[in-house]
């Protein structure tokens, strides 16, 4: 940040929003080599927690994981969309136990390594599905989750 007198005079840590990577993720993980600032963390358990995180508290909402992500997953947390509508090729991962998520996905990500994930659902072209519900689990990671555990 400039020094005090520049543009970051009258910053308040309330003023930033993050970044959110919704329920579209499926742990590819190109996310993670463009943070500059190193936010972004795999949640786990994986059962618990499917998806990569970003840490509100570090992310500096560049944005540059968003065009990253082949699953196109990330969203300025003001435009994660209450409408998404489906192409029919997106699967959406949830955590154990969820209803509905029967599915798995075995694929890989950016590095080639080998990506299983046991509660997934296909979404049907043209089905639409709430994306901001996928906000709170965000935070809920950094606030209770297992990093808050960690560093507790």
């Amino acid at each position: 940040m400039e020094a005090a007198g520049g543009i970051y005079e009258n910053f308040k840590p309330e003023d930033i929003m993050t970044h959110i990577i919704t329920s579209l993720c499926l742990r590819d993980g190109s996310c993670v080599t463009v943070c500059p600032v190193e936010c972004i963390v795999p949640g786990k358990p994986i059962d618990e927690w499917p998806w990569y995180y970003i840490d509100p508290d570090t992310c500096i909402d560049c944005g540059a994981c968003v065009p990253e992500c082949p699953f196109e997953s990330i969203f300025p947390e003001d435009e994660v969309p209450s409408a998404y509508k489906a192409k029919g090729t997106e699967k959406i991962s949830m955590a154990a136990g969820t209803p509905g998520y029967a599915e798995t996905f075995d694929g890989s990500d950016h590095h080639g390594d080998a990506v299983h994930l046991d509660y997934i659902r296909t979404l049907s072209p043209g089905e639409v599905v709430d994306l901001t519900r996928d906000i709170e689990p965000n935070y809920e990671f950094f606030k209770s989750g297992p990093v808050y555990i960690a560093n507790s």
